[in-house]
């Protein structure tokens, strides 16, 4: 089945993701392609959206799309940048703003038109620019302002081209979404019809007829992507795929035989290896975070590797890679966004084995691989799992790892994931974690003097990871946490609770 396509050309902003995001959310399958990297075919697309950036159009270094074969002829929404750009050069002006208009705003005037269908003087919208539109380009119209911001929105008579100074894509819009929808189905006439069950489906068959009778091998981690990606390709090659999950020895505390009592019900073929000796032996002596990184990643290729070769004529190699996986590489080779962090399943691994590779979810989002997941009937505490790092306890150790502090920390991290649960925060946090830190600290015990480790607890909420905000948990919940580790832990006597955002902190301390 052909879908509707809608394309975001990037300039740059950092919300890019959040407008594509959006949009798939209203069922609509969206693909971001850096401005300068266009598609070959914009035929292809039932409509344009032009993204924000960081560059002012007033620069010399401004990015100069090239619209010859969009503007005009297929229905265009230029966000921020892409709406200034569109006044800047097609008879309009556009000078820096006595104050840089960021944050919440309200709209003050909305004038009667398809594109604001819905949407009503006092909206909230979400501005983020320090130059502002002085006058409208060449045949534009005025459809919004804000108090501060006279040209809030924009259309071009006589073509379908809308342009707004605010971002439909953050949450902060609140009619954000209406707008999109106004855009993208009422006036651009796309068919919202890219739905989970319809992904399945078509994803299956391409499967089948990509894969044939080959068998497929696939790194299983206990994570969200690779299960889902282990459950796609089991519906449509059966017993030919392969999974190994390997024990590293940095799992959560009894992870390794959990994960794969939950795989048995899900019948898939999936073979568990113990190398948690292998890994350690591997990580003696190293402090370093990246010497650890890579001694944990050689580790799994060689354990990978060694269980692979026992599958006769295996071809193919699958991976979790999700969209935002691929649009940083993408981005990475001369589109305009800054990549903050690749993210690859299986570091090195298909060039050392000489497997082709097939990766089902890189198309998707992280929020819809677990809609994908939900329409084919996994078990939802799997999909509601919070990312865990691949190298697992490993960076969550700060300086150099022992089998008796792996165990501390596997003991601390059980007692406050645990707790999550049991208070009903776990779905509540995206991310959690307890990290053991380099340090001893003086504490009191009955009447003895102790000196024993510190932990430190991290809980935060996200939507991609990008950037992230602590959770303001309960003081009840950390005063019992601390109490708990405390007692039940030998070895720690002190608790700390870590209240830094991202930026400029990062969600794992290594």
């Amino acid at each position: 089945m052909q879908h509707d396509k809608v394309l975001i050309l990037d300039f740059g902003s950092q919300y890019t993701q959040l407008i594509a995001r959006r949009v798939r959310e209203l069922n609509i399958y969206s693909e971001i392609h850096p401005f300068n990297k266009p598609p070959k075919n914009v035929d292809d697309y039932k409509a344009v959206i032009l993204s924000g950036s960081p560059m002012s159009v007033r620069s010399e270094d401004a990015f100069h799309p090239d619209l010859s074969e969009i503007r005009g002829k297929k229905p265009m929404l230029a966000v921020c940048y892409g709406a200034q750009y569109l006044a800047h050069f097609s008879g309009g002006e556009v000078a820096e703003s006595n104050t840089r208009e960021y944050g919440r705003a309200n709209l003050s005037f909305v004038e009667e038109d398809a594109f604001f269908k819905n949407i009503t003087v006092g909206s909230q919208v979400w501005m983020s620019h320090s130059d502002t539109i002085k006058n409208l380009p060449t045949n534009g119209k005025l459809l919004a302002s804000t108090h501060d911001v006279k040209n809030a929105a924009f259309k071009i008579e006589g073509e379908s081209t809308y342009a707004i100074q605010f971002h439909p894509e953050v949450y902060h819009s609140k009619d954000g979404k209406q707008l999109l929808e106004n855009f993208l189905v009422a006036i651009a006439n796309v068919n919202p019809d890219w739905t989970p069950n319809a992904f399945v489906q078509e994803t299956v068959d391409d499967l089948q007829e990509k894969l044939g009778d080959d068998k497929v091998v696939l790194g299983l981690s206990g994570g969200v992507d690779s299960s889902v990606a282990a459950m796609l390709l089991h519906k449509a090659i059966g017993k030919n795929l392969y999974c190994i999950f390997v024990n590293n020895g940095l799992l959560r505390k009894n992870e390794f035989t959990e994960v794969l009592e939950q795989y048995k019900g899900m019948g898939l073929n999936v073979k568990g290896v113990d190398a948690s000796a292998r890994f350690l032996d591997a990580l003696a002596g190293l402090s370093d975070p990246e010497k650890k990184r890579k001694a944990i990643g050689n580790a799994f290729i060689e354990v990978f590797d060694q269980e692979a070769n026992l599958i006769e004529d295996v071809k193919w190699l699958a991976q979790g890679t999700i969209y935002p996986d691929v649009i940083e590489s993408v981005s990475a080779t001369g589109g305009p966004s800054a990549t903050i962090k690749s993210h690859h399943n299986v570091g090195g691994l298909p060039d050392y084995m000489k497997l082709k590779i097939v990766e089902p979810l890189r198309a998707l989002f992280k929020d819809e691989v677990r809609r994908v997941g939900a329409s084919m009937g996994m078990d939802k505490d799997l999909l509601g799992r919070h990312p865990f790092p691949g190298p697992g306890l490993a960076i969550r150790i700060l300086g150099d790892i022992t089998a008796e502090k792996v165990q501390i920390l596997q003991d601390v991290d059980a007692v406050f994931i645990n707790g999550l649960r049991d208070a009903g925060l776990y779905d509540k946090v995206w991310q959690a974690g307890a990290i053991l830190l380099p340090v001893n600290s003086v504490g009191v015990m009955g009447d003895e003097r102790t000196y024993e480790k510190c932990v430190a607890l991290r809980a935060v909420e996200s939507t991609d990871g990008m950037t992230a905000d602590w959770v303001n948990l309960p003081y009840e919940f950390l005063q019992k946490t601390s109490n708990d580790i405390i007692n039940k832990v030998k070895g720690v006597n002190r608790v700390v609770y870590d209240i830094s955002s991202k930026p400029p902190a990062t969600i794992e301390w290594e």
